[in-house]
């Protein structure tokens, strides 16, 4: 399982524009050199982070993007989910449905309960943190202990 790149450097573009404050504001080409990614990609997750109120562009000489509301407000699975969706969502059996038009498991599908908890676990951590919870560094680290991993259900 794995986040696209779209939602990690959408994600890195609006932590750049944020840690300008609210007055200062960036320009793509800026952003660009930030996070070392060409213009056109900059413009792209730019578009989508505007369309979504995360930031807001003025045009002009002394134009580029500004936050479009308070760091505090911006929930991370917000802006992940404005930036590529849900692991699990609406249209994902359309999405893997085979060579058939529907998926053949429809109506007694045994990965959807899988797909339904991996979802859940996601969004109970990303609806916990907001932007400036990345830009103040407080988001720990788990502890991970190497072999504690449940024990498997008994049959």
């Amino acid at each position: 399982m794995k986040f696209s790149a779209q939602e990690e450097y959408g994600l890195r573009c609006l932590l750049a524009v944020a840690r300008q404050g609210d007055q200062a504001s960036l320009t793509i080409p800026e952003i660009s050199r930030m996070e070392g990614l060409t213009p056109s990609h900059v413009a792209k997750l730019m578009a989508i982070l505007r369309k979504s109120g995360f930031v807001r562009s003025t045009r002009g000489q002394l134009g580029g993007y500004q936050l479009g509301m308070a760091p505090e407000k911006m929930i991370v699975k917000d802006v992940l989910e404005s930036l590529g969706g849900r692991l699990y969502g609406d249209g994902f059996c359309e999405r893997h449905s085979g060579i058939e038009p529907e998926c053949v498991h429809e109506g007694d599908c045994l990965l959807r309960p899988l797909w339904l908890q991996v979802q859940h676990a996601v969004d109970v951590v990303l609806v916990r943190y907001t932007v400036a919870d990345l830009l103040d560094e407080s988001i720990p680290e788990p502890l991970l202990v190497l072999g504690a991993v449940p024990a498997r259900k008994a049959r």
